[in-house]
């Protein structure tokens, strides 16, 4: 019998793309699914104009001359406007390009061989995955790698010491100042009561007047708080954090804080969007659920959990199919 190389291995030998437009959040999840499955991809992104725009994901593709055969035989794409593009990608190869659309599509996902979308987005069928927390670039060695780039700086931070992945306002929430204040408060009372280490990274939805707020409550408090210059420390601090506090305005955030095994102690901030807040509400309650997380309430708890590792499960999924699809290629 053949023996099934791992998972990593699965698209080593394969020409794969990653398709999004140029969003962070998207390019970062595609990628990891990517290297979770041995590639080293090439990343492609498209910036379409109106009126193909304005029509994603229903329309046609606008085109691109980036975007043109050979095609490759993977093709992980995400955002709204890159569905045009994986329909048309899959239609011109025939079927040969296996397409994997990550977040909730906006049309059937039969077009595609591969759909995940988070939890929260409710969205079934026969070759749709959902997991509660998103994919990301984190692995176990990444962590502990920049962990070791970091540790001078945090070195003369006491235990425990605490990442402090601050978000910030976006279309649901709002970090007021008045907010601000009152996370600064809390943080500055960990520190204190608590003896609490403070490793803080903003984020640029925080805003200079919060971040400042924060900062100058935190000045003469055995704390770091990231200017944004020089390597961003949101990995490092991570691996050195003993727990995480993060704003709850990021799934990412929260997911990623969640791959750790540490406890994860959620801000929740004023939503200001009801309607778009129900998905962040069922994914907040889920994650509260699972045991990874709890809400933040001014003081540190310690628990157990088995760490969330959505970009596994998911490459996993993603193998068990391409592997099918190429069986049956190849005997037909």
């Amino acid at each position: 019998m053949t023996e099934i190389p791992p998972v990593s291995e699965t698209a080593r030998n394969l020409r794969v793309w990653v398709l999004t437009n140029g969003m962070a959040g998207f390019e970062s999840q595609a990628i990891g699914i990517a290297e979770a499955l041995g590639a080293a991809p090439e990343i492609k992104r498209v910036a379409p104009r109106g009126p193909w725009k304005w029509l994603a994901p229903w329309g046609p593709a606008a085109p691109q001359a980036d975007i043109a055969p050979p095609w490759p035989d993977l093709l992980i794409a995400s955002g709204r406007q890159s569905i045009p593009y994986a329909r048309m990608i899959r239609r011109q190869s025939a079927g040969r390009t296996f397409t994997v659309i990550l977040q909730d599509p906006r049309v059937a996902p039969a077009h595609f061989d591969f759909v995940w979308a988070p939890a929260h987005d409710r969205l079934e069928g026969p070759n749709v995955l959902s997991t509660l927390a998103s994919p990301h670039r984190l692995t176990r060695e990444k962590l502990a790698a920049e962990a070791a780039r970091f540790a001078t700086q945090v070195a003369h931070l006491p235990h425990p010491r605490i990442a402090v992945l601050l978000g910030g306002s976006n279309a649901v929430y709002r970090l007021s100042e008045d907010t601000a204040a009152r996370i600064a408060a809390q943080l500055a009372g960990l520190a204190e009561r608590e003896g609490a280490g403070l490793m803080v990274t903003p984020s640029r939805r925080t805003g200079a007047a919060q971040t400042g707020t924060i900062k100058a409550a935190l000045e003469d408090k055995p704390a770091i708080v990231w200017d944004g210059t020089g390597d961003n420390p949101y990995f490092g601090f991570l691996g050195l954090a003993d727990a995480v506090i993060v704003t709850c305005d990021s799934v990412n955030m929260v997911g990623e804080a969640a791959f750790t095994g540490k406890p994860v102690h959620v801000i929740e901030l004023e939503a200001q969007r009801r309607k778009k807040e129900a998905k962040f509400r069922r994914f907040l309650d889920g994650i509260y659920a699972s045991g990874a997380a709890r809400p933040f309430t001014g003081r540190l708890e310690s628990w157990e959990y088995a760490p969330l590792n959505a970009t596994d499960e998911i490459a996993e999924a993603i193998a068990l199919r391409l592997r099918a699809c190429m069986a049956e290629a190849r005997k037909g």
